[in-house]
């Protein structure tokens, strides 16, 4: 259950899709202020309000959500995660909402069980981890950071150093996006150049020997523009393992 401190900040103008955003975050235990003008969350903003998280939709009359997202990089924090709601799914939007400093971008219409992992994910990035070496598990995956090893199911799977760590990367942070240079720096400590297979071979393997895909509940997207983000399934898409 979430901390009651919190706040979700929810920026839409549509009267029916606020209600059922509210709800569904009231739902999962999170406190939410909407807001159906740009001005308005501005003006909270300006009081150093402490949201935990900001809810954008893009499209609004006067201030619009790509202002306040700017607004906020440039004047008030960097550190505090952003997750654009919106009708424009086109990857040039996607790319300039990232690029203008969005933490994630989820299109309409979103599943309440999306919307509320992919908070989730964005509340637990931006949240210092007590000891980042400790093991951990996610749905059927058990990470044991002190073998250095993954087990499916408590099966140990096989894995390269570096492909243990990048797919313990992607099990850490599941939701999140990553570049191909954050990849590169993260797990390899260098520059990869585009031009090198070093880096989707590694990905095809993980996602071979970990069994990403419906019998796990996991899907690792890929857009070369983008970037990869391991996504978890909802339940009525998972099939049953073998």
């Amino acid at each position: 259950m979430p901390e009651p401190t919190s706040l979700i900040a929810l920026l839409e103008d549509d009267p029916a899709q606020s209600a059922w955003m509210q709800q569904t975050l009231s739902s999962a235990g999170y406190a939410c202020q909407a807001f159906d003008e740009g001005s308005a969350l501005l003006a909270a903003l300006r009081t150093r309000k402490p949201f935990a998280l900001l809810l954008l939709d893009w499209e609004l009359p006067g201030i619009n959500g790509m202002e306040v997202l700017r607004w906020v990089r440039a004047n008030h924090s960097d550190t505090l995660p952003i997750i654009f709601v919106t009708n424009r799914t086109l990857e040039s939007d996607l790319i300039e909402g990232l690029n203008a400093g969005a933490d994630d971008y989820i299109g309409k219409p979103c599943r309440p069980g999306e919307l509320l992992a992919r908070i989730g994910a964005q509340m637990r990035r931006h949240q210092p981890s007590a000891n980042p070496d400790e093991n951990f598990t996610l749905g059927d995956f058990t990470i044991d950071r002190g073998r250095r090893q993954i087990r499916l199911r408590e099966e140990p799977i096989p894995l390269t150093p570096k492909e243990f760590d990048l797919a313990a990367l992607f099990l850490r942070h599941p939701w999140r996006l990553f570049s191909r240079d954050d990849l590169s720096a993260l797990v390899w400590n260098r520059e990869i150049p585009s031009s090198s297979r070093t880096l989707d071979t590694h990905l095809s393997n993980i996602r071979k020997k970990l069994r990403i895909g419906p019998s796990t509940g996991t899907l690792l997207s890929a857009s070369y523009a983008l970037g990869y983000r391991l996504e978890l399934l909802p339940p009525s898409t998972q099939a049953s393992p073998l």
